[in-house]
């Protein structure tokens, strides 16, 4: 109790200043009492605690043995390619026997470790870190590309590095490294992701972009010629000045694309070498590309917004051959919603034309894309993912965000086609295609098989509680939940509430079956399947996911002996007390 010293008050009479305080600090208290009443209550509510029955049943008495291990690295592209295709394992196992890695110049690439990544960062204004492994074949395949950008960037000031992150475990974990490769930019020690190409003109496109002005000049026939013989895609303005309102537009519109250089002329004679009209009314805009649709004119108002807009519908391809050098001009663009037309490689050149011309009418709405299925590389996973087999062809429409709907297309691949298949694709006339393995003939076991087309019935049954996996095959930790999971059902298998099932999730799909990677274990509950389920985070163990059920489950149970375990303690008894009528008998004698 704090006395208050300047008090005129008698010693033995309470002071209003003192009341108060009573009040308070009794308030105080009661607040406190109740807050641990409340959490002891919600403590009790969700910590489930089985008996010694239960837990003998289940043959564990703690939680935590046989865990999986949930952290690791995985490799970049792979998570890319499969999940952003729906599919993609925890591991990320990468090549382990990658061979023909040529000879690399890597003389420009600076090697950090911890003990001089700070110091060098601190030192150079633009630095180009790659996090990598050294068993990744991805980022063997980068590192060329890699080693020439450092080359051409060396004079422009910017160092590219590399850490080894296997062996810098504590740098690539404080930057948050969850696959290989993984490549950050340093500007005065601030960093942020590199999300462009990973090719030495991406790379060098996108680092030019963030240090120099955005905007080049061209002043003489010859840089126009190096800049045309180099360029992937460029973005080139005729204008009557390099200075002025018209520059500026430009300028601003450059700073909204990192993956296409911009120039700007007034030289007539430079203009006639991008193929622009010396006598054309400036200014004038073209984007030249290094594709089939080489030339796209500018026709619009000349503000950033429009150029900017004219250069995001016109910078790609008509038609991008599905790679993973190029896979992040589909997944990270604006645009997600694609066409996919899967071919051989040999029937490709009839197909692709007649793809090209109709995808003309779908600029800045819809990213065309060919998946050669006869490539064991990428063109293989994808085919499968999507569920095309055979050889093709077939086009896929693909709405390429969080439903990743699918819509098959029916009938001869011709650009008359395609435009109207595209356009009931935009105008949502279409009827969503969901993959399904064929429904098993019989369905006896403790785990039960679900497929696409089975999911309903079994997993959408509103008298049951249902605890689903969605796994893949090739997924190490689904191979190693497998043993956990059929005692779990083992276990189980008397409880009628109650069905323990699982989904390939690599070849069935279903609206209602979602997963962020494998396993995936998810329960639905019965009377509620119109919500969506509950996810399991917890121990992958027999009583971590027993104690889950307990928890979850709208039907309550408890685990029960089995018959033949019964019969057997019977009989167990029934000896012991033979044995003990006998050995009493026994002692009687004796007296």
């Amino acid at each position: 109790m704090f006395l208050n010293t300047k008090s005129k008050s008698p010693k033995n009479k309470i002071t209003k200043s003192q009341t108060t305080m009573a009040i308070t600090t009794r308030i105080l208290l009661s607040l406190f009492i109740a807050t641990l009443f409340f959490t002891t209550i919600i403590s009790a509510t969700t910590n489930i605690d089985l008996d010694e029955d239960e837990l003998s049943l289940l043959g564990e008495e703690e939680e935590g043995h046989h865990q999986l291990d949930q952290e690791h690295f995985g490799d970049d592209d792979d998570d890319e390619i499969d999940d952003r295709y729906g599919e993609g394992e925890e591991d990320g196992d990468e090549l382990d026997d990658f061979e023909g890695i040529p000879d690399i110049d890597e003389t420009d690439v600076v090697i950090l470790k911890e003990g001089n990544f700070s110091e060098f960062v601190e030192k150079n204004r633009y630095v180009m870190v790659e996090f990598y492994a050294p068993w990744c074949g991805h980022c063997q395949s980068l590192a060329p590309e890699y080693a020439a950008a450092a080359t051409e960037l060396k004079d422009e000031g910017v160092k590219l590095a590399k850490i080894d992150a296997t062996e810098e475990n504590d740098l690539a974990h404080t930057y948050d490294v969850q696959g290989f490769p993984t490549v950050i930019f340093f500007v005065d020690g601030l960093h942020r992701p590199y999300p462009g190409q990973r090719t030495k003109e991406g790379i060098v496109t996108w680092v030019k972009k963030k240090t120099g002005p955005g905007i080049y000049n061209i002043t003489s026939t010859e840089d126009a010629e190096h800049i045309l013989k180099n360029g992937d895609k460029v973005v080139v303005g005729f204008l009557d000045s390099l200075v002025g309102s018209d520059s500026d537009e430009l300028a601003a519109a450059s700073r909204l694309e990192d993956d296409v250089n911009f120039y700007q002329t007034a030289s007539a004679d430079v203009a006639k070498l991008f193929q622009i009209d010396p006598k054309a009314k400036r200014p004038t805009l073209i984007l030249l590309k290094k594709e089939v649709e080489k030339l796209s004119q500018f026709d619009g108002q000349f503000t950033k917004s429009a150029i900017a807009e004219f250069v995001f519908g016109n910078k790609l391809p008509l038609v991008t051959t599905f790679t993973r050098e190029n896979a992040p001009l589909i997944f990270e663009n604006p645009i997600k919603k694609q066409l996919l037309l899967f071919a051989n490689s040999n029937d490709s050149e009839k197909l692709i034309a007649a793809y090209q011309e109709a995808a003309k009418l779908f600029k800045g709405k819809l990213i065309f894309v060919y998946v050669e299925i006869d490539n064991e590389d990428v063109g293989k996973p994808v085919s499968e993912y999507f569920g095309v087999n055979g050889d093709g062809p077939e086009v896929i429409a693909y709405t390429g965000n969080d439903d990743a709907k699918k819509f098959v297309f029916e009938g001869e691949v011709t650009t008359e086609s395609i435009k109207a298949f595209g356009e009931d694709f935009l105008e949502d006339k279409l009827k969503p295609f969901f993959k399904s393995d064929p429904i098993p003939e019989s369905n006896d076991e403790d785990v039960k098989v679900v497929v696409g087309n089975s999911f309903d019935e079994i997993v959408l049954d509103e008298s049951k509680d249902v605890l689903l996996e969605i796994y893949a095959p090739w997924c190490g930790h689904c191979q190693s939940l497998e043993p956990i999971y059929n005692k779990l059902a083992k276990h189980l298998r008397g409880v009628e509430s109650i069905v323990i099932a699982k989904m390939d999730g690599t070849a069935n799909e279903h609206p209602r079956a979602k997963s962020d990677g494998f396993p995936t274990i998810v329960f639905f509950p019965a009377g509620n399947k119109s919500f969506d389920p509950i996810t399991f985070d917890g121990d992958r163990t027999v009583v971590g996911l027993y104690k889950f059920l307990k928890k979850n489950a709208a039907i309550p149970f408890k685990l029960q002996k089995p018959a033949s375990s019964k019969s057997e303690d019977a009989g167990v008894d029934a000896t012991k007390s033979e044995d003990e009528d006998t050995d009493s008998n026994d002692l009687k004698d004796e007296l």
